[in-house]
């Protein structure tokens, strides 16, 4: 009994000890019921979500949250919010997590990353401004080299070709990075009626046109299924792993564009049997200017952004991108979409 007793007493003081550090830590921290009703917080919740302890114990959070950005985020039952803002301030930024807990509850933790928050702002406008001016002077270069003919300086002809590579190469990045700056500023993209049929079609010819005659490229549409979005982000996301597998492909070798349901909903999918991806690289590929072979990548015309617009697109659709590959047997890009996003494909939307 004695020995119970010890144990009990043990179990305890471990449990204050913990929750000290928990009422001390500089993270909100809510313990929430199986009905979403308040057991404890500490006192960076108390600043951060607006609550007060004991007073709100047993309250229903996200009915004390109400209209406020996070209310909307728990009622929906998210498990992980990237920037959201905290109740009564806007402009304190919050990334906020939900995980399981004992008998069914949950741990809501909520962390200020305002200052973070800034910072990508600050980095976001001077990309876009950076791009912006880079815009006009280098389309003033790229249009006197066109108005300049090899064929009146042959000796420079080598040098004149080599220079419009490259000033059109500076230009896509540009481009790129001007639509990545735009993609970060949205927050929700048109919802328009997509007729698959027809945009597969489209790719179809794009990577025909680029492949010239090079490849094998099929196209696989059974899916029936239309999609809602925009349509002009949407399609440069899908033509851009198109264009990608005819890039990184051999002369030769078989590409594949896949429209197809899935138990949850649809999946457009670009295969190729190129030089395929070591694992250690899949996990960096939609980061900026990433390259896993600098010479190759280069060599093919990337700007080495193509990955990242393809993630932001997908992230403002409610969708994800899936990557798997093998070094020789080449690599399978997968747009995975929910049911909400999908429309039963109908005569007039194609």
């Amino acid at each position: 009994m004695s020995d119970h007793r010890a144990r009990l007493r043990r179990v305890l003081a471990q449990r204050r000890a913990l929750q000290a550090v928990a009422a001390r830590a500089p993270d909100a921290l809510v313990v929430l019921d199986a009905n979403g009703r308040v057991e404890w917080c500490n006192a960076a919740a108390c600043h951060l979500l607006q609550l007060s302890w004991p007073a709100d114990r047993g309250i229903d959070l996200a009915a004390r949250l109400g209209p406020a950005e996070l209310g909307h985020w728990l009622r929906a039952g998210h498990g992980e919010g990237d920037d959201l803002a905290a109740p009564g301030d806007a402009a304190v930024r919050l990334q906020v997590t939900l995980l399981p807990y004992a008998a069914g509850g949950q741990v809501l933790l909520a962390r200020d990353v305002s200052r973070i928050s800034r910072l990508e702002q600050v980095r976001r406008d001077f990309v876009a401004n950076v791009s912006h001016e880079l815009r006009t002077p280098l389309t003033v270069i790229h249009g006197y080299l066109e108005l300049l003919d090899p064929e009146d300086v042959p000796a420079l002809a080598p040098v004149l070709g080599e220079m419009r590579v490259q000033s059109q190469r500076m230009r896509q990045i540009v481009e790129d990075l001007l639509a990545l700056s735009r993609l970060e500023m949205e927050r929700r993209l048109p919802e328009e009626h997509i007729g698959m049929t027809t945009l597969l079609q489209t790719l179809r010819n794009e990577a025909e046109a680029l492949s010239q005659g090079r490849h094998r490229i099929t196209l696989h549409d059974d899916a029936g299924l239309d999609l809602l979005g925009s349509p002009t982000d949407l399609h440069s996301a899908f033509s851009n792993l198109v264009s990608n597998a005819v890039r990184y492909t051999p002369t030769g070798g078989a590409i594949g564009i896949h429209w197809r349901r899935t138990a949850g909903g649809a999946e457009y999918a670009v295969t190729d049997t190129g030089f395929g991806i070591p694992a250690e690289h899949l996990s960096r590929l939609t980061e900026r200017f990433y390259r896993v072979s600098s010479s190759r990548s280069r060599a093919s015309g990337g700007t080495g952004l193509g990955l990242s617009i393809v993630k932001h697109v997908l992230s403002l659709h409610d969708a994800r991108l899936h990557i798997a590959s093998e070094p020789g047997r080449g690599s399978t890009f997968t747009c995975c979409f929910d049911a909400s996003r999908l429309r039963e494909a109908t005569a007039a939307a194609n």
